[in-house]
């Protein structure tokens, strides 16, 4: 009797492969059961830290901070730097709310008022800490800090900042124009008269209108500029 030539054929190679993967997965279960995990709970961290904690944190901070801005606004810098019974001030609120957008912007108003009350290091140290994407804010924080710097005789790096602050928010034509002057006399107090004369000129081009505009030749003219 012929052999029958349609016997099927042993899937050996498929079994080798089923064999290796069962292998694998005996040997390594246990690390990648535990890599999973870690995974699941390291995603679940994250959401859970957001509504959680994030989230209620910000609530409390803007909260915590809405008394503090209005004994900033009443001009009782006491009170809102070190707050009152019942209220935070701000450098509670940057120590207890620390991460939060309130506890950054209390850095903001901490550095304004420390340079109010004369104590020029610590409102450098607030107002270096102190970040933000809005650039009208940010031209004042720099220019508050060069404020510093001045009052500590670092004319050269406030002279620096006062035209880093100039260059952030060009709209605001009194205030950079105030930052641009305030650059050029300092340079111009450090002998750096080309700086002072690029500062000045820089005035008349952009805000000849303002009121460091109807002034400034007289700057220049004493530097021999017309």
């Amino acid at each position: 009797m012929a052999e029958n030539t349609n016997a099927p054929v042993q899937p050996v190679e498929s079994n080798e492969v089923v064999d290796r993967v069962t292998g694998f997965w005996q040997q390594n279960s246990k690390n990648i059961l535990i890599g999973l995990t870690a995974v699941i709970v390291i995603a679940g961290g994250i959401v859970g830290y957001k509504y959680l904690i994030a989230e209620p944190n910000e609530r409390k901070a803007n909260d915590a901070i809405f008394q503090a801005q209005q004994y900033f606004q009443q001009d009782s810098l006491s009170l809102a730097l070190n707050g009152d019974a019942t209220n935070p001030g701000f450098l509670k609120i940057m120590d207890k709310y620390s991460g939060t957008k309130a506890a950054n912007l209390s850095k903001f108003y901490a550095g304004a008022i420390y340079l109010r009350q004369g104590d020029f290091a610590n409102a450098e140290k607030q107002l270096k800490d102190f970040s933000t994407s809005s650039l009208q804010i940010s031209a004042r924080a720099k220019s508050l800090l060069a404020d510093a710097y001045s009052e500590q005789d670092k004319k050269e790096e406030a002279a620096k900042l006062y035209r880093e602050a100039a260059g952030l928010f060009e709209k605001d034509e009194f205030n950079s124009a105030e930052y641009l002057f305030r650059s050029g006399y300092l340079y111009e107090s450090l002998g750096k008269n080309k700086e002072a004369i690029e500062a000045y000129k820089l005035i008349k081009e952009k805000y000849p209108r303002s009121e460091r505009g109807f002034e400034v030749d007289k700057y220049l003219a004493r530097l021999g500029e017309l």
